[in-house]
C-alpha cells in the first residue's frame, strides 16, 4: 500500500511540472513554436535549466511573453532577438559564436590539444631520459652476473 502511495505521489509531483493548460495556445502549430522557444531559452532564476522545465516564476512568466508574442505572428529570431536585447545572450540555451565569445567555444578544444601536446612531449622526454641514463656492464660485471644467474 506504502508502494502504490509513493508511485502515486511521483507521478502527480511529475505532473505537477506540466504546463499550465491555460498556458497553452489553441494552434497546436503555434504551441509547437512557443515549445521549441521555451526549450531554446535559459530560465535567468534557475540558470542551468531551460524555461520549458523551469517551475520559477520568471520562467512562467517567459512562457506567457512568448505565447503571446508567437500569437502576434513574431518569428522564432524576432522573440529570440527580444529577450537577448532585454537579458543578453546568457538567456540562449545555445549561444552564438560571434563577438567575444568564440573564444569560449575555442578554448575547450584548444586546451584538449595542448593537454595531448604537453603528454606526448612528456612521454617522449622520459623516453630519451631512459635511454641516455642505460650504461652497459664490464666484462666483469657480466661474468659476475651470469655466475649469480647459474646458482
Amino acid at each position: 500500500m506504502i508502494r502504490l502511495g509513493l508511485i502515486f505521489w511521483f507521478v502527480w509531483a511529475g505532473l505537477a511540472k506540466a504546463l499550465d493548460p491555460s498556458e497553452m495556445l489553441d494552434d497546436p502549430v503555434l504551441e509547437a513554436q512557443a515549445r521549441e522557444l521555451d526549450h531554446a531559452m535559459r530560465c535567468v532564476v534557475c540558470q542551468s535549466e531551460s524555461v520549458a522545465s523551469s517551475n520559477a516564476r520568471w520562467a512562467i512568466d517567459t512562457r506567457r511573453v512568448i505565447r503571446e508574442q508567437v500569437a502576434a505572428g513574431q518569428t522564432n529570431e524576432q522573440i529570440m532577438d527580444f529577450f537577448v536585447e532585454r537579458y543578453g545572450e546568457f538567456v540562449l540555451m545555445s549561444p552564438s559564436t560571434h563577438g567575444s565569445s568564440w573564444l569560449l567555444w575555442a578554448a575547450g578544444p584548444l586546451m584538449f590539444l595542448a593537454a595531448v601536446g604537453g603528454g606526448i612531449g612528456y612521454v617522449r622526454g622520459r623516453s630519451r631520459a631512459v635511454q641516455t641514463t642505460q650504461t652497459s656492464l664490464s666484462e666483469n660485471e657480466i661474468q659476475r652476473l651470469r655466475e649469480i644467474m647459474k646458482d
